[in-house]
């Protein structure tokens, strides 16, 4: 008889650790989180860690990454149900954050380590690569819901996608600095309106 395999494969380890880091970041801030207490959170040793991650900032790096893939992946399968702009923008609003990584769940948090990263110079061009898989990812949603609209407008997707990223990233300042005058859902609010001056739907 074959044993049953119990010990988590690498992308379990790599996901638990994720899954710790964030909780860890957002009780004691990240620059203050020690790899060992990012480990026991996760129920691992320090050597499990290090098997991964050969820093606390490689795996900082690495859980940007994954978010990054993941939110391209999850608005990807959104556009494919929804290539209408209202309704694309609906199923976001409507989307299960708990089913999402840790940064899609805590924008604030990503925010946080997007900061946090860019605090070293050497590090910003991975930041950069990440920031334009983004605006990829936004400038094809834009040209494929104006495609779906029928309408023959002149858009420059590209820079819309810059325009509609610095809105996300502002709002998620604007959340982090005064919570109670910039509501959870303001970023889609802004878009809502800002597609009625795009050309991407109707006023």
């Amino acid at each position: 008889m074959s044993r049953v395999r119990t010990r988590p494969t690498r992308d379990d380890t790599r996901e638990a650790l994720f899954e710790a880091a964030a909780r860890v970041f957002e009780e004691d801030g990240i620059g203050g989180a020690s790899i060992e207490a990012i480990a026991a959170a996760a129920g691992f040793t320090r050597g499990a860690f290090y098997s991964n991650f050969k820093s606390k900032d490689e795996l900082i790096i690495a859980m940007l990454e994954d978010h990054v893939a993941q939110s391209i992946r999850r608005n990807m399968d959104i556009l494919a149900q929804h290539d209408n702009l209202d309704d694309f923008i609906a199923a976001l609003k409507t989307m299960d954050r708990s089913r999402q990584d840790p940064l899609g769940r805590s924008p604030l948090l990503h925010m946080e380590m997007i900061l946090f990263v860019a605090r070293a110079e050497k590090r910003r061009p991975e930041l950069a690569k990440r920031l334009r898989a983004r605006r990829r990812l936004v400038a094809d949603i834009i040209e494929a819901t104006s495609k779906s609209n029928g309408r023959n407008v002149n858009l420059n997707p590209p820079w819309i996608a810059s325009v509609v990223l610095a809105l996300e990233d502002g709002f998620r300042l604007h959340r982090l600095i005064d919570p109670e005058t910039t509501p959870a859902d303001s970023f889609l609010r802004a878009i809502t309106d800002l597609r009625r001056r795009t050309g991407l739907a109707p006023a």
